[in-house]
């Protein structure tokens, strides 16, 4: 009776909490907004059964990490929830899939302690979109997110970000990425971040499409190297770091097996479809001095912002980790590095599939408009 008593005391609590809150007159920050609702949820949640550690949420479920995630967490028996916005097109193929949808919003910290009640693990995969201020999202909804999930005992915290993101503090993206890095070690939560070069995935729509297509490519006259990975190799990653403790509080690098130039890859869309790119080659000074211009606007900062990340990309650097820290992320995740799917097998798989769908609907490369 006595515990019962108890358990009833704390939904009285939690609720009491969130009344108190949605009462209040005087305006609030953001960081107590965060922490009422988290403290009041946290009392609902220490109510209840202890939190399954196959519990997982995953945010940024509809992206091209996210969805991945979601799928392999899904093969591998995780209870998988799924943090998505409000919005009239609902994701209803991740409820296909099996997973829950919670509602919720990282530009609303208000929205997020009730999704992490019975969470164990939160896999961090968003980012903003194009039309989205970076700042928002990636600083101000990451923090929000990470105080949340000390607020609610998570138990495990993944968080993905950019392969030497410390190193170009003057890039908004990247230095963002670095310090939620830093956010998040000085949290307390048993994290593991992974740094990523690059996605197969993205050389699709970039350059295979077009090619097919026959529209323009657009390229740089640089040799900067990009070692892409498969986001679903990705994803079995992610689920390996979760199997065992090896990887807690560790930062690990993310990269393929090879590092490409953007010529390289034009070329081998080209071999692969039989036919020759339009090329577009912009020039990375005409990079620079239109990241310049669009600064100088108040309206044009968050395109700027995105110019500056495309401009340390072509500055002839090598987006790749080294054999040595990839063997050692191999050891922890306890794989195989010959497990992971190179640029040039998934690029010859994606076009054997397209040129194989266009030869049946009798189409030809100029009157396509689809991508798998």
């Amino acid at each position: 009776m006595q515990t019962m008593n108890s358990m009833a005391g704390q939904r009285l609590n939690a609720r009491r909490g969130v009344v108190a809150f949605s009462q209040m007159r005087t305006p609030v920050s953001r960081s107590t907004r965060v922490r009422v609702y988290a403290n009041a949820a946290a009392a609902a949640a220490s109510a209840g059964t202890p939190v399954p550690k196959n519990s997982v949420l995953v945010v940024g479920a509809t992206g091209t990490l996210g969805r991945q995630v979601v799928r392999r967490a899904l093969d591998d028996g995780y209870d998988v929830r799924c943090l998505v916005r409000p919005r009239p097109n609902p994701a209803d193929f991740l409820r296909d899939w099996g997973a829950k949808v919670v509602n919720g919003d990282l530009t609303d910290p208000s929205s997020i302690p009730a999704c992490l009640v019975g969470v164990h693990t939160v896999i961090d995969c968003a980012t903003a979109r194009p039309e989205e201020p970076t700042r928002k999202v990636d600083w101000e909804g990451k923090v929000a997110l990470i105080q949340a999930a000390q607020a609610m005992g998570i138990q495990r915290y993944v968080f993905f970000s950019i392969y030497d993101c410390d190193k170009h503090p003057q890039v908004p993206l990247m230095n963002i990425k670095s310090c939620t890095e830093k956010f998040l070690e000085a949290s307390g939560l048993d994290y593991t971040t992974f740094r990523l070069c690059g996605f197969h995935q993205a050389v699709i729509g970039n350059y295979a499409v077009p090619i097919l297509e026959e529209r323009s490519v657009w390229g740089t006259n640089d040799e900067s190297r990009t070692a892409y990975l498969d986001s679903q190799d990705v994803a079995k990653m992610t689920m390996a770091a979760l199997r065992g403790d090896k990887t807690i509080r560790k930062t690990l690098p993310l990269s393929g097996p090879k590092a490409w130039t953007t010529k390289e890859v034009i070329e081998l869309c080209e071999k692969m479809a039989d036919t020759n790119a339009k090329v577009t080659t912009v020039p990375t000074w005409l990079l620079k001095r239109t990241r310049g211009v669009l600064r100088s606007m108040q309206w044009a900062a968050d395109a700027a912002d995105r110019l500056a990340f495309a401009e340390v990309l072509s500055n002839n650097e090598v987006w790749q980790a080294s054999a040595a820290d990839m063997a050692e992320t191999y050891r922890l995740l306890d794989m195989d590095p010959g497990s992971v799917t190179g640029l040039e097998t998934y690029l010859q798989e994606y076009f054997s599939r397209i040129l194989k769908k266009l030869k049946e609907v009798g189409a030809s490369a100029d009157r396509t408009n689809f991508y798998v």
